[in-house]
């Protein structure tokens, strides 16, 4: 069943960007008076098409829906003589602003359909886990700060406090952090209620890694959502938990002393403690009785760093509170386009890092791994599934953006050195450059492909 999920809705999402972005070059083409002889939906052979009457051109599904095209009528491309009364209606007859507008309309078109499904999302309203921390790992960044568990965020801002935006959710303020890293800020004031009163955090970023920022870099910071519940979801056979009495259902109050509602947290505390006996207090049944356990962690070797660490064999499950975020049509829209152009800088500095190897190829995914996550966004909720869409199209727009010929930015190079230069690139260039952007995005799909297999089998 989860696979059928999963195929529709990678299908349907699948489908949506690409009729979305096709559709930006053709409406532009039409109205730049260029005759579009073919719209299609996938390559290969032609499942079902029709020709309008209107307009001639044709319309058509086609076997592999991996993409589409739109074929405009073109006399470089074209094999027969082309009637007079067309010529004007020809692509390669076009002014050179009416063809950068052309070819930049399929991404723009991605990122307006971005900000609308933004939009609708924060219109419609959408729960998100609040904004409260847990208690940080001691030596954390947080920590540092001043954190000690159970304050709620309520704003970012700069060091030097002139500049502070907003924190309304905990995914929010991740965005802002991650804006803040990216920007190389080395330190950020985190505004938060603690009791009566809101306090200010400096929180230190410049120990954060460009892998760091792969990968989860809020836990390396020792900032978890918190304030809700941790209960054990599982405990297995013959281990350290199992032993000690530890059951499915407990819910964690305390080790040795300390108060607990991060699953980080308690693990990181485990795992420093191999052999010692830790003390934990559960409570258990419809009472709430509190029952006082004391665990020896068994020893364990850690596959990526080698050392031995602690580890009691339970799996745990955090229940945090959440909250309901919704915003007016005006400002929803406005919250639309500035998430849109923050994941764009976003991407676009990921791709930069990438190139000059600050951050790994590990990011790159292909469509297995956007079919993974179609399916498990639709399995959460319409919000979830428009706020999917609405990342991958930006995704989508961004990479055909890049000046890689046979990209959209690529004959968008060529124009703007033919409206500079005054002279287009010449048609030798041109194939030598599309090789060459053959060539780099064959090899971007073998590592996204690699990636998706690497994730699929955990090698």
């Amino acid at each position: 069943m989860n696979l059928l999920i999963e195929l529709v809705a990678f299908a349907v999402a699948i489908g949506v960007l690409v009729v979305v972005h096709e559709y930006g070059h053709y409406s532009v083409a039409r109205l730049c008076g260029v005759k579009v002889l073919r719209f299609s939906i996938g390559f290969g052979k032609p499942l079902a098409q029709w020709v309008s009457k209107k307009t001639g051109t044709e319309w058509t599904v086609s076997a592999l829906p991996l993409g589409g095209y739109v074929k405009m009528l073109d006399e470089r491309e074209t094999g027969e003589p082309i009637d007079e009364a067309d010529l004007p209606h020809a692509f390669n007859r076009q002014p050179v602003g009416k063809r950068i507008a052309i070819v930049a309309a399929g991404p723009l078109a991605n990122f307006l359909l971005a900000i609308v499904l933004f939009a609708v999302v924060y219109a419609t309203g959408v729960s998100e886990p609040a904004p409260i921390v847990a208690a940080p790992p001691s030596h954390s960044a947080a920590a540092q700060a001043g954190f000690q568990g159970g304050e709620t965020i309520v704003a970012v801002g700069s060091a030097t406090g002139s500049d502070t935006e907003q924190v309304r959710s905990w995914s929010d303020l991740r965005w802002k952090l991650l804006a803040a890293a990216f920007d190389d800020d080395s330190r950020v004031v985190l505004s938060a209620r603690d009791g009566d009163g809101t306090y200010d955090f400096p929180l230190d970023l410049s120990q954060l890694s460009s892998k760091d920022l792969d990968d989860d870099f809020m836990s390396r910071l020792g900032l978890e959502a918190g304030g809700g519940t941790l209960r054990v979801a599982g405990v297995e056979p013959g281990s350290a938990a199992q032993q000690a009495g530890l059951a499915a259902g407990d819910r964690l109050r305390s080790i040795d002393g300390r108060p607990v509602d991060s699953a980080s947290a308690f693990i990181a505390y485990v795992k420093g403690h191999a052999g010692k006996p830790v003390r934990i207090e559960v409570e258990r049944g419809s009472n709430g009785d509190v029952v006082p356990l004391t665990i020896v962690p068994a020893a364990q070797r850690d596959p990526d760093t080698g050392e031995q660490v602690g580890r009691i064999g339970a799996a745990l499950a955090t229940q945090v509170p959440s909250v309901d975020v919704r915003y007016g049509p005006l400002e929803s829209v406005r919250l639309g386009a500035q998430r849109s152009w923050d994941i764009a800088a976003y991407s676009v500095r990921m791709f930069g890092r990438m190139l000059t190897g600050d951050a790994s190829l590990r990011n790159l995914s292909g469509p297995v791994t956007i079919a993974d996550y179609a399916g498990k966004s639709a399995r959460l909720g319409p919000s979830a599934f428009l706020s999917f869409l609405a990342l991958v199209s930006i995704s989508l727009g961004v990479l055909n953006l890049l000046p890689i010929p046979v990209l959209d930015g690529g004959h968008l190079l060529y124009y703007l050195v033919e409206a500079v230069t005054g002279k287009a690139v010449s048609d030798r260039w041109q194939l030598i450059l599309q090789r060459a952007g053959l060539a780099c995005i064959v090899a971007l799909s073998a590592i996204a492909l690699f990636n998706d297999l690497a994730r699929l089998i955990h090698f």
